[in-house]
């Protein structure tokens, strides 16, 4: 399970304005409901349900929302980078400015669990997060995002 297979250039938000973690999951779930065709709404609850059981703010400002919906037929990832970092219950208080949300089906599985590991690995290279942070275009995002899973493949 590579990026690439979870992640298309409409995909990512490389400058997104919110000052809330709920705010950030309303804009996820609408970004998300224009690439899946699923309601806006489902998603934001699924997300903020999978939040309820506890943060997905990983650490030092990364935050990997996910949930599993029933009219998925495959996995579907959205990044963002946010304008400012925002309070996120992180794990470590860090506020969050880098966040990586999956979308899958409710019968993945063993999948849903690659592509979160996969996200957790690339999001825990230093260097990685560092030209995340360094760049607000879209296309330079989603092109590192792409091709370092070409690169750790090995």
């Amino acid at each position: 399970m590579e990026v690439h297979d979870l992640l298309n250039p409409e995909g990512v938000i490389a400058r997104l304005k919110v000052t809330s973690k709920k705010q950030a999951l309303q804009e996820l779930a609408a970004r998300g409901a224009k690439l899946t065709g699923i309601s806006e709404r489902i998603i934001f609850d699924t997300l903020l349900e999978r939040e309820r059981l506890g943060s997905t703010g990983v650490g030092q400002g990364i935050a990997i929302p996910h949930g599993k919906l029933a009219d998925l037929r495959r996995l579907h990832g959205i990044f963002a980078r946010t304008e400012q970092p925002i309070a996120f219950d992180s794990i470590d208080e860090v506020p969050v400015d880098l966040m990586f949300v999956l979308l899958a089906p409710e019968t993945a599985g063993a999948d849903h669990l690659k592509a979160l590991a996969r996200v957790s690995r690339l999001l825990r290279d230093k260097a990685m997060c560092e030209k995340l942070r360094a760049t607000d275009d879209a296309d330079a995002i989603y092109a590192l995002l792409t091709e370092t899973t070409a690169s750790h493949a090995a």
